[in-house]
């Protein structure tokens, strides 16, 4: 279902880019079903979405599998690693905000997580 967003790739994003209108977000946020949008204490909206792991090995791999995207990508996420579990949030610093990056990395996450064994 994200195939679209997945083959995406990641724009430089400067201080003057837009945030994505809540219109832009609703026609993008089926394609990563199982992220979720929330709004922090500085009412700057992230992308959210936790993974499940049978032990900390296989979390840590999974963090480091992310991590290496990040790079390639050059847009990096908050991870938060425990035992079994990773949380990952996408936005993006600069604009303080949701921009289409930060939806090709939670569609290339899913991906990752899809594929990952």
């Amino acid at each position: 279902m994200n195939a679209q967003l997945s083959e995406g790739k990641c724009e430089a994003c400067n201080i003057d880019a837009t945030s994505l209108s809540e219109d832009e977000i609703k026609s993008l946020q089926p394609q990563i079903p199982s992220w979720s949008i929330i709004e922090d204490e500085d009412k700057i909206k992230r992308l959210i979405c936790a993974f499940a792991f049978k032990d900390y090995e296989e979390s840590l791999r999974f963090t480091n599998n992310v991590a290496n995207l990040a790079e390639e990508e050059d847009h990096h996420p908050e991870i938060i690693l425990e035992w079994g579990r990773v949380t990952v949030s996408w936005w993006s610093h600069k604009i303080k905000g949701l921009h289409q990056n930060d939806f090709i990395c939670a569609a290339k996450t899913d991906e990752l997580f899809n594929n990952f064994n």
